[in-house]
């Protein structure tokens, strides 16, 4: 199993890359970030000097969508940085959360989702694609690579990531509910004519690593993390709007958005969140991951058995390094899967 990383491009930029560079050194084979660009600074011009400053790590949005970024723009930053750190870039794509939101915007539609992924993918792979009429290529490109993960909740979301997507992301760390949704795209995939082991699935979650299992530890690692249950419930009040409390869900994704009442943005992905009240206890305990490290070495050999091929630290709270240090000294040793070393005797 990979891990990653989830950054916010919080001012100054530098201590993003700080993070970044510590993530590597620590076993992290990804860095991810928003992207809002109102919310936060803009991701791209940071990405440059994370790869600038790391070696190894891949770097990309986590997640970018079609309608605050023209495709071909998008398309462009990524052959760029590839050309200039030789591919080291990934796109994580949704339809959109914060980033239209902030603007009076909707979500984008699944059929703009599957142009954008087309149009990116292959430009950023050094292809042609047709947009507006008319054939276009990047004549400096051809080496570029670019892989392309699709964000999904919704049944259509999921079928459209198993149809098309490199890899799918799921932003939430309930086993019940990735075992439904991987099991959903694969089979889309299959459908498709895919093979359904060649999508990669990325788990993304808070993660927040404790000395003990005190209730007093376990009670404030919760409310540095209770936002993430409002981040989530964004996309499942417009699951609940199209598909109803009942249906081709589990309840267990939408059953906990009654109390919701209202959403600030401007507290999103902020612990503390003051919009995030209704967001109870059990939620927070099976969509992020708390606790000792043995804790997190379960969920993720539970998550890893389910065809998880990474796990995305979500590092938005006030124990950031030593989280990566826990995971980088102890976590991610005990998952890793290595041969017996013998000699001759």
């Amino acid at each position: 199993m990979d891990f990653g990383v989830v950054l916010q491009c919080n001012p100054p930029a530098s201590k993003v890359v700080d993070l970044a560079r510590q993530a590597e050194n620590e076993g992290f084979t990804h860095v991810w970030t928003f992207d809002s660009h109102l919310l936060w600074q803009e991701p791209y011009v940071i990405y440059s000097q994370i790869l600038n400053e790391t070696r190894k790590v891949l770097v990309g949005p986590m997640v970018t969508n079609p309608a605050t970024r023209d495709w071909t723009v998008t398309a462009s930053t990524y052959a760029t940085l590839n050309d200039m750190y030789g591919n080291r870039t990934i796109c994580g794509i949704g339809r959109g959360d914060s980033a239209v939101r902030t603007l009076n915007g909707k979500p984008s539609n699944l059929k703009t989702l599957r142009e954008a992924v087309h149009v990116i993918r292959e430009l950023a792979n050094g292809r042609t694609a047709e947009i507006g009429g008319t054939t276009i290529r990047f004549p400096w490109g051809s080496a570029s690579r670019l892989d392309v993960w699709v964000a999904a909740y919704g049944p259509m979301a999921l079928d459209l990531a198993g149809e098309i997507g490199d890899g799918f992301i799921l932003q939430l760390g309930d086993t019940d509910i990735a075992a439904w949704m991987i099991a959903r795209v694969r089979a889309s995939a299959e459908r498709a004519g895919r093979d359904p082991l060649s999508v990669k699935f990325c788990v993304a979650a808070p993660a927040y690593v404790t000395a003990g299992d005190s209730e007093a530890e376990l009670a404030h690692a919760r409310e540095q993390c209770r936002w993430f249950g409002g981040m989530v419930g964004n996309h499942v009040a417009d699951i609940v709007a199209k598909y109803g409390e009942s249906g081709d869900v589990p309840e267990a994704l939408t059953a906990y958005i009654a109390g919701r009442e209202g959403y600030d943005y401007n507290e999103h992905g902020r612990a503390g969140n003051t919009h995030t009240q209704f967001v109870p206890d059990e939620i927070v305990d099976r969509f992020c991951v708390l606790g000792p490290p043995e804790v997190h070495i379960q969920r993720m050999r539970e998550l890893e058995a389910l065809g998880a091929d990474q796990f995305a630290v979500y590092l938005q709270h006030d124990a950031k390094a030593a989280t990566l240090e826990a995971y980088g000294e102890t976590i991610i040793p005990a998952l890793k899967h290595s041969a017996l070393a013998t000699g001759a005797i």
